[in-house]
């Protein structure tokens, strides 16, 4: 990819001690280093992908492969994962390795918490999702029946390994997932923020220097944050931004959106329900609409059924037991937390964005 643009690492403070993020060029570096106290939790597609440069992880005599579904990620599918890892011996004081995405991710930082009440872990992130966003906060969860994310963990990795090198493999559809929740993060800091990385946005596909110089940036931003609120019981909040609607909108789907994607439409959606509840100008929404639209497209006109998109944004674990817990975007077009009640006037609005605006 050229020249870095990145620094070597970055340190994030934690409930548990700083963790690093290490910035290197070759594809999983590192991820064999340390014998046999390493058990590793890989992807499968990425295991297909990269079997040279994972050769001597996939010849460890502790491997857990894992298709990275929703399915997967679940309550339901954890204690095979846990009998698998106790029968090739795992103890206390060895080390949990994620090879993969966010899925992969989830998977292994809730094993990590709860077996053998807490085991290390590290993440090499191989999605731009994971490497621009998840990877760092502490914060994972895992889906229980159909209630996604119902349960969950901060335990923070001990070490995150990112390589842009990852990146150049994956289909176009998971760049512009990834860039759904760097488009987030920007929106978060601010109007200057977003429209900075709007006005790159045509780049950041095809320049890789672009596309780490808002990898880095995304995580600076989202870094300030979880080091004030770790436990996501104050400003934390806003990292929700996008995803109330978004998580609606995946079930409704049955994750047939991908989850950057459902994201950055739930983004679009949120400042829709705000111009409707005037707590936003009509003009920041257009403002941002363009950019959101051009990552969600191909997906303007999948159909996303209002009786399970209702159903499943009144399960959200945000919500109180009369309102709606939401991330909107106010006057100056800043997400905050708010609370809103899930009557007629707001399933109209929600309507109309899904049918009518998101569609046009």
């Amino acid at each position: 990819m050229g020249v870095s643009l990145v620094p070597d690492q970055m340190v994030i403070q934690s409930h548990k001690g700083p963790y690093k993020v290490e910035f290197v060029e070759k594809a999983f570096f590192g991820a064999a280093s340390g014998g046999p106290k390493r058990h590793y939790i890989i992807d499968t597609r990425v295991a297909e992908l990269y079997p040279k440069e994972l050769a001597d992880v996939l010849n460890s005599p502790s491997i857990l492969l894992i298709e990275a579904k929703e399915k997967n990620k679940s309550l339901e599918k954890s204690p095979e994962y846990i009998t698998q890892l106790v029968s090739s011996g795992i103890k206390r004081g060895h080390v949990l390795v994620a090879i993969g995405g966010g899925i992969i991710q989830d998977i292994t930082c809730f094993i990590a918490a709860v077996l053998l009440r807490g085991v290390a872990w590290e993440f090499f992130p191989t999605t731009l999702l994971a490497q621009a966003d998840s990877c760092i906060g502490s914060k994972s969860s895992i889906n229980v029946g159909t209630f996604k994310n119902g349960v969950g963990t901060y335990t923070p990795p001990a070490k995150i390994t990112i390589s842009p090198a990852v990146l150049a493999t994956l289909p176009e559809v998971e760049i512009r997932s990834g860039i759904g929740e760097m488009l987030k993060v920007h929106a978060i800091a601010g109007p200057e923020a977003f429209d900075q990385i709007a006005a790159d946005y045509r780049k950041l596909g095809v320049e890789p220097k672009i596309m780490q110089k808002f990898i880095l940036r995304s995580l600076e931003i989202k870094k300030r944050i979880i080091e004030q609120d770790e436990f996501d019981t104050g400003i934390r909040n806003v990292m929700n931004f996008g995803h109330s609607f978004g998580h609606a909108i995946e079930a409704a789907t049955q994750f047939g959106i991908p989850h950057g994607i459902a994201v950055t439409i739930g983004m679009d959606m949120a400042g829709f329900i705000s111009v409707q509840l005037d707590r936003m100008a009509k003009c920041h929404f257009n403002r941002m609409h363009q950019t959101l639209r051009m990552n969600y497209r191909g997906f303007e006109k999948t159909s996303i059924p209002a009786s399970r998109f209702f159903a499943a944004i009144a399960k959200d674990k945000k919500n109180s037991d009369t309102h709606l817990g939401l991330i909107l975007p106010d006057t100056d077009a800043i997400p905050r937390r708010v609370e809103v009640a899930n009557n007629a006037d707001f399933q109209d609005g929600c309507r109309e964005y899904l049918d009518h605006v998101r569609t046009s």
